[in-house]
């Protein structure tokens, strides 16, 4: 199963509610039963994997390719799943926009109830989350963050960035099974319509010289580097650099040097952990790096459907009503049921997959 990111265009308005209500729904029992069948691990790999993400928001009814899938769908998870959380073990924090902040304390407010220890979750949000803003620069500014989570300490994200000007949203997929490094290839797949020109990416596996000489120039002294710097914008750059802030000043560079330099990271993911280490001093580190030392990151961008029930906009034809709420009571039946221990509506449900296994 592959995870990564996949392209999107940009589309207004928002889910209406008759059809935001019934998202919720047959999400929280598409899930329930997932989770009963084939457990907790299954179910985050599935979300993991962009294009079964995606095909999710067909099921569901949504557009079948705009940005919005990305936000009402996890919106749609994080909802339905509240109502099964404890029973589960399954949990879903962040959102779009503000929303995205609260993890830390909606991540503690679950482990306290559940006792597990919320720290390891906490830092997989907030790495990633900065992985895919400061060491892979291809133009989308992240606006959404999702952390799905068990008590057991898994975990997967779901993360959307903006291209204004191409109008473009891009969604990155993260699990915590198929992270050996946190800032060496962490993406298990790379799915993208669109392949960017202007990219750094330092998560690249050849860019690993590029990782080890950054980490040595932020333990030098920060005049010795920014002079460095300046060294490297005097040269004539090749035309791959044409992504660096032209405007860029030394002097905000040496405002991170200096923590780097006071207590120096032991490796690149705790420099990349470091607070306040943004892209514009990344972009810097890397181009020294280059051009002085000829370590380079990777200036190469790392980057179907099935339908059930329509979709809000009328294709491939508009949401039929009588036939979204009988597949929400269908399963939501065979749910009660299997509580109650009356299987028989569950393998009917398996039978009528093994119909569909090719």
């Amino acid at each position: 199963m592959k995870s990564g990111d996949i392209t999107l265009p940009l589309h207004g308005g928002k889910a209406p509610q008759w059809l935001m209500q019934r998202m919720i729904r047959l999400s929280r029992s598409i899930f329930y039963l997932l989770t009963c069948e084939f457990g907790k691990e299954e179910v985050l790999r599935r979300l993991s994997d962009p294009i079964w993400f995606q095909s999710l928001g067909c099921l569901l009814g949504f557009d079948w390719h705009s940005s919005g899938v990305t936000t009402t769908v996890t919106y749609a998870i994080k909802e339905g799943l509240k109502v099964y959380a404890d029973e589960l073990g399954i949990f879903v924090a962040g959102g779009k926009g503000r929303h995205s902040v609260l993890v830390p304390e909606e991540v503690k407010e679950s482990a306290q109830k559940k006792g597990f220890d919320p720290d390891k979750i906490i830092y997989a949000s907030k790495l990633s989350a900065k992985v895919d803003s400061v060491l892979l620069q291809d133009g989308y500014n992240l606006y959404h963050h999702v952390i799905v989570y068990t008590s057991d300490g898994m975990w997967c994200v779901i993360q959307q960035g903006m291209n204004e000007a191409l109008r473009l949203a891009r969604r990155y997929h993260w699990i915590s099974e198929n992270v050996r490094s946190f800032v060496c290839e962490p993406h298990a797949g790379i799915i993208s319509d669109r392949k960017e020109k202007s990219v750094i990416d330092i998560t690249a596996r050849s860019a690993s010289n590029s990782r080890d000489v950054i980490l040595e120039i932020v333990k030098n002294p920060p005049d010795q580097t920014v002079k460095l710097y300046e060294k490297a914008l005097s040269y004539k750059l090749p035309l791959r650099h044409y992504i660096l802030v032209k405007d860029m000043r030394p002097e905000n560079l040496k405002k991170i040097l200096l923590k780097t330099y006071e207590n120096p990271p032991a490796n690149f993911e705790l420099l990349t952990a470091t607070r306040g280490l943004g892209p514009m001093s990344m972009r810097a580190l890397a181009l020294i790096a280059d051009v002085i030392y000829g370590a380079k990151p990777s200036y190469n961008d790392p980057v179907v459907y099935s339908f059930a029930h329509g979709g809000k906009d009328g294709y491939p034809y508009f949401v039929r009503r009588d036939v979204y709420d009988r597949s929400i009571q269908v399963l939501e039946r065979a749910i009660r049921n299997a509580k109650l221990g009356y299987k028989e509506e569950m393998d009917a449900l398996r039978r009528l997959s093994n119909l569909f296994l090719f």
